[in-house]
C-alpha cells in the first residue's frame, strides 16, 4: 500500500490508529474518579504530542541515519514559528500559508547552518549547531526585536494588515474551520474531546511518518546509512558524502520548521524560547529514548516525555499529601518532602533518572525494550509448547 511493504505498512497503520484514536486512549480512566489525574486526552497536550512527534521523527532523519548529533535543531523550530504568526499578521488567520512559509523558511535557514556546519563532523559538528542555534536564540530575543517582538514575543495584534483576512475568522482556522473548535462527547463516566487543532496536527503526523518511511527504505536511505556507518571507506569509493548530509539537514530542519508552524497555528504566539539550546536537547532525548535509528521510536519517545512532563509538573505538595495520607504523620511527611523534589518543578528529576535507566537497559530506547519482551513472550510460548509436548505420551 502507497508503495510500502507489509512491515512498513502496518506499522503505519498502527501509528494511525494511535493517532486518531488517542482522545479515547488517552482518556482511559473515568472522569469523576482519582485516577483521571493520569489522563492526557485533552488538546493541548495532544497537540503537543504530535507536533513533538513531527520535531523528533525529523531529528532522526539527520541524527539516527547518518549518526550526526545536532545541537542546535530549535533554531528551525523558532524560525517556522515566527514564520507562521508573520503570516499570521501580513494575510490571515489561514493556517495553510503559515504552515507552507514554516516549512520553506525553515529549509533554507538549515541550508545556510547546514552549508558552514557540514564542514566539520563529530562533536564538531555538534558544538558549531550549538553555536548557531545560540546566536539565533540571542538575535530573536534583542538584536531583531522589529521581527521578533523581543523577549514579549510575536503575536497578532487589531492594526496588523492582514491584506486577506476580509470577513474570515479572527482565530486560526483551516479555510474556515477553527483550531480551537472541538466535539465534547460524554459516555457514562467518560468525557472525551475531540478537537478539530489536533487532527490537522495528526494527519500532518501521518503523512511526515509516511514520508520518513519511504526515505529509510530509499537509496537515499541507504547512502546516509553508509554514511553512518563507515564515512572514511565512503570517500574511498569515490562518493562525495557532504551533498547527502546537506539534503538529510535540511529536510530535517523542514521538519522541524513544520513542528513551529503548527505550534503558531495552534496559539499564534512565537517566542525566542524556542530556541532555547533546552529544546534542542530535549528532542535528542526524545530521539534516544525511544529509539535513534528507528521509525516509530521518535513518536513514542516525544509522546513519553511529553506525557512524562504533563503528570510530575502537575504533582503539588498537597496532592502528595491526599494521595499518602494512609501514612503514620511523620512517615507521611519524609514521604512527601522526597517525592516533591521530583515532581512539580523538579520533574526534570525524574525525567534525567528515566533517561538514565534507559540508556543502561535498554540502549536501543523503547522500541528495543518492545522487542525484548516480544522476544520473551515468544521464547515463553515456544517453550511451553515444547514442555507439553514433550509430556505427551507418544502414540
Amino acid at each position: 500500500m502507497l508503495g510500502l511493504n507489509a512491515k512498513d505498512t502496518t506499522l503505519l497503520i498502527v501509528v494511525a490508529i494511535l493517532a486518531l484514536a488517542a482522545p479515547v486512549i488517552l482518556n482511559i480512566f473515568p472522569s469523576d474518579s482519582a485516577l483521571a489525574f493520569f489522563n492526557g486526552g485533552y488538546p493541548d497536550l495532544m497537540q503537543r504530542f504530535v507536533i513533538f512527534g513531527i520535531f523528533a521523527i525529523g531529528f532522526n532523519i539527520l541524527f539516527g541515519l547518518t549518526g550526526y548529533l545536532s545541537f542546535g535543531h530549535a533554531a528551525f523550530l523558532g524560525v517556522g514559528s515566527y514564520a507562521a504568526v508573520w503570516m499570521f499578521k501580513l494575510l490571515s488567520y489561514n493556517v495553510v500559508p503559515a504552515i507552507i512559509l514554516s516549512i520553506i523558511v525553515a529549509g533554507v535557514f538549515s541550508l545556510v547552518i547546514g552549508f558552514v556546519s557540514l564542514r566539520r563532523s563529530g562533536i564538531y559538528f555538534s558544538i558549531l549547531t550549538l553555536a548557531f542555534a545560540e546566536m539565533s536564540y540571542r538575535l530573536a530575543y534583542s538584536v531583531l526585536t522589529p521581527l521578533t517582538n523581543g523577549e514579549t514575543g510575536l503575536q497578532v495584534y487589531n492594526d496588523d494588515p492582514q491584506y486577506l483576512l476580509g470577513n474570515g475568522p479572527t482565530v486560526p482556522h483551516l479555510f474556515g474551520l477553527e483550531m480551537r473548535s472541538k466535539l465534547d462527547v460524554a459516555l457514562g463516566p467518560w468525557e472525551f474531546t475531540f478537537p478539530v487543532g489536533y487532527y490537522l496536527c495528526a494527519v500532518l503526523l501521518l503523512v511526515s511518518f509516511y514520508i520518513a518511511i519511504r526515505i529509510f527504505r530509499s537509496p537515499f536511505g541507504l547512502m546516509l546509512r553508509a554514511i553512518k556507518s563507515n564515512q572514511t571507506r565512503m570517500n574511498y569509493t569515490g562518493l562525495n558524502p557532504k551533498p547527502y548530509t546537506l539534503a538529510a539537514f535540511v529536510i530535517s530542519g523542514m521538519y522541524a520548521g513544520l513542528a513551529g508552524g503548527l505550534l503558531a497555528s495552534m496559539d499564534p504566539l512565537a517566542g525566542a524560547e524556542r530556541m532555547q539550546w533546552t529544546a534542542s536537547g530535549e528532542v535528542v532525548i526524545m530521539t534516544i529514548l525511544g529509539g535513534a535509528g528507528t521509525l516509530i521510536g521518535p513518536i513514542l519517545g516525544a509522546g513519553t516525555i511529553k506525557y512524562l512532563e504533563n503528570v510530575f509538573s502537575k504533582m503539588n505538595e498537597s496532592l502528595l499529601h491526599d494521595w499518602f495520607s494512609f501514612l503514620p504523620d511523620g512517615l507521611e511527611s519524609v514521604v512527601v518532602w522526597v517525592i516533591s523534589k521530583f515532581t512539580g518543578e523538579g520533574w526534570h528529576l525524574t525525567l534525567g533518572a528515566i533517561f538514565m535507566l534507559v540508556i543502561i537497559a535498554l540502549p536501543g530506547g523503547l522500541v528495543e525494550g518492545g522487542q525484548r519482551l516480544k522476544a520473551w513472550v515468544s521464547s515463553k510460548k515456544s517453550g511451553g509448547g515444547k514442555e507439553k509436548a514433550s509430556t505427551e505420551p507418544a502414540e
